[in-house]
């Protein structure tokens, strides 16, 4: 086996573990995954990786459902920096005004990795959201949405959002999706890391 085929059986590897690991509440072996300096960036959440255990943590034990499904991934690999991308649904279980329901959204992780000191870890995870559903968990129950609230929320993971304020959380309004100039501008900034420019912001 090259290296370079190492390389990226061991950032699938990478990739696979943050969403085993996280899913499970295997937060000592998920805490593996990240540089000291990993960042993480979320609908409900952005900022440092040792932050982003804690928080999820704490939603763990006040009930808070928010699981991963992995698919494909695409890396680009230079040297000791790699961003890998991988298709990817996230699926939240929470209260809507009374009525328990599913948000399922599908996008891809957009990862900034890097080896250092014989290591490969997450330097920061920006999620692409685009596109999502909201369902009852019951198929009986009645969803009332409130039309001008779900519309005021990006169409990549607008449910995703409406279940999330409902439930208290904050969301981040200008997340890259399918198209836009949000992902343009994540695209260029990975390229010129790749290219090792500074990680910028």
């Amino acid at each position: 086996m090259d290296d370079a085929l190492a390389d990226r059986i061991a950032l699938r590897e990478l990739v696979e573990n943050w969403a085993l690991w996280r899913d499970a509440g295997d937060w000592e072996r998920f805490a593996s995954v990240w540089h000291d300096d990993g960042v993480m960036m979320a609908t409900w959440f952005q900022g440092p990786a040792k932050d982003f255990i804690r928080v999820t943590r704490e939603g763990w034990a006040k009930g808070v459902s928010i699981l991963h499904f992995l698919g494909g991934s695409s890396v680009d690999l230079a040297g000791d920096r790699a961003i890998v991308q991988t298709k990817m649904t996230i699926s939240q279980r929470g209260d809507v005004d009374g009525v328990l329901c599913d948000v399922v959204c599908t996008g891809r992780f957009y990862d900034f990795i890097e080896r250092r000191r014989g290591r490969w870890g997450m330097v920061l995870r920006q999620p692409i959201y685009e596109k999502d559903r909201i369902d009852p968990v019951d198929p009986s129950a009645r969803l009332e949405i409130d039309a001008a609230k779900l519309a005021a929320f990006p169409q990549g993971y607008r449910h995703l959002a409406y279940l999330q304020t409902r439930i208290g959380y904050v969301v981040k309004r200008d997340m890259p999706q399918l198209t836009g100039p949000e992902v343009e501008r994540l695209y260029a900034r990975g390229k010129a890391w790749l290219a090792g420019g500074p990680l910028g912001g």
